[in-house]
């Protein structure tokens, strides 16, 4: 189901997507490729909605610095220095996080309309990229295809081709709390991460380049525990990258019995507690699980690479999987 949810200063319309199969409903935004709304059943069989998120469409346009529900591009998570080398050419990108870039620029993906068609029990969004949009290279043709599955999983499948040498990561930057929208904190949440090792950083969050073991440290979700606050960091995921979704993570709230697990394709996941979210909202209401490459890959060469060459296709999927216990 579509209909009208706003009208940018453009001119340009909003139009909002509803998705419901298996007792989940989501909603779409064609406005950054918005999660509006993810609602599932709790161990009750009572409905909410458990991502952070607004009514209406100023409530994001206000409020566009948590990137809510949004998809991320061109290079989600952050860029030092905003500039990267690339076949012998430094590119330089917008600084919108100085002196870093950070999720594609100041009107990154999460701040474009998306053209939007319907597919099989789902959305397609799609939309073209210049060459030089925020900075980066290559005409890129990008699309992000939301579905659910038949026991309610929401995946999320991106593709992108380019005509010249450029560097892509995306992702989708939900904040989730189980409880619902108006629970409060969910620093309770326990979480377990299949990730060994994580990505230290500096005061500017860029990783140092040294991947830490995260045994004895807080950063050990090897077996599930409370999250807690004070998270902003990239692990590196045991899996590494594959060519099918596989289960890295489980968010769990014992309030409401939710469950969600995360699989992906991405060798790296960014946890995020949410310590600076602002009204309505307040510190830690939600956290974000953002499945990608690492930060700062096109200055790393030891990490994953993210280069995307003419003749290649970008494909990257993540699913997020729900459940009562």
């Amino acid at each position: 189901m579509s209909e009208h949810f706003g009208t940018l200063s453009d001119g340009s319309e909003v139009r909002r997507w509803t998705l419901e199969r298996a007792g989940v409903r989501v909603r779409v935004l064609s406005y950054g490729g918005i999660v509006q709304s993810l609602e599932v059943p709790d161990r009750d069989g009572r409905t909410a909605n458990v991502v952070l998120g607004f009514a209406d469409l100023d409530g994001y346009l206000s409020h566009p610095g948590p990137y809510f529900g949004a998809l991320i591009g061109r290079y989600a998570n952050r860029i030092a220095g905003s500039r990267f080398p690339l076949d012998g050419l430094t590119y330089a990108l917008e600084p919108n996080n100085p002196p870093n870039s950070l999720h594609g620029g100041a009107r990154g993906f999460d701040k474009r309309v998306w053209e939007v068609a319907p597919v099989e029990h789902g959305v397609r969004l799609s939309r073209v990229s210049p060459n030089g949009e925020e900075g980066f290279p290559g005409r890129l043709e990008v699309s992000a295809t939301y579905t659910l599955s038949s026991d309610g999983a929401l995946r999320i499948a991106y593709e992108a081709v380019t005509d010249a040498p450029t560097v892509v990561n995306l992702t989708n930057h939900g904040y989730f709390n189980l409880a619902g929208p108006q629970a409060g904190n969910a620093g309770g949440h326990e979480l377990r991460l299949a990730a060994s090792r994580f990505t230290p950083v500096d005061a500017d969050l860029i990783p140092t380049g040294s991947l830490d073991e995260v045994a004895g440290t807080r950063f050990d979700f090897l077996q599930a525990r409370k999250v807690g606050a004070g998270y902003d960091h990239n692990f590196v995921l045991d899996k590494g990258v594959t060519g099918s979704p596989e289960q890295v993570a489980e968010l769990y709230d014992p309030s409401t019995g939710r469950a969600m697990t995360v699989a992906t394709t991405e060798p790296g996941l960014q946890l995020y507690t949410a310590d600076h979210l602002t009204e309505p909202f307040a510190p830690g209401d939600g956290i974000a699980l953002e499945t990608q490459h690492f930060p700062d890959s096109p200055n790393r060469p030891q990490f994953p690479s993210t280069v995307l060459r003419p003749g290649e296709v970008f494909r990257s999927e993540t699913v997020y999987g729900f459940s009562v216990r």
